[in-house]
């Protein structure tokens, strides 16, 4: 089955980290300007879920939201997510780490496209 989000093993070994650490999180990629357009990485309870924020999925064990603006741009693409070495968003709890959760994305097939269930 196709995933509209999944992790390297980099981002993996990450989020396993950050709960052993943090306990349950959860991830959101808003429609906002700056860092509310990257992987935000919170405590789950930490950050208010609203009505037009869709879960897109889960990587690890943690759900991953997205604004629904900003998911209409997304939602053609695969996203994955990865670690990359600097500065990330400030409020993210990896970013006291060095590190940052970072976003790459490949385009559906149209095959793949089909199999997707309507968010």
């Amino acid at each position: 089955m196709v995933e509209r989000i999944v992790a390297t093993e980099k981002a993996l070994t990450l989020i396993n980290e950050l709960e052993t650490k943090h306990g349950a999180i959860m991830f959101v990629q808003s429609a906002g300007c700056c860092d509310g357009s990257a992987p935000m990485c919170y405590r789950q309870g930490d950050f208010y879920i609203g009505s037009r924020d869709l879960l897109i999925g889960t990587v690890g064990n943690a759900p991953y939201y997205m604004h629904q603006s900003h998911y209409t741009y997304w939602q053609h693409t695969q996203l994955i997510l990865d670690v990359v070495e600097g500065m990330g968003a400030a409020f993210s709890l990896e970013s006291t780490e060095g590190i940052a959760f970072h976003i790459h994305s490949r385009v559906f097939s149209d095959e793949e496209r089909a199999e997707l269930p309507t968010l």
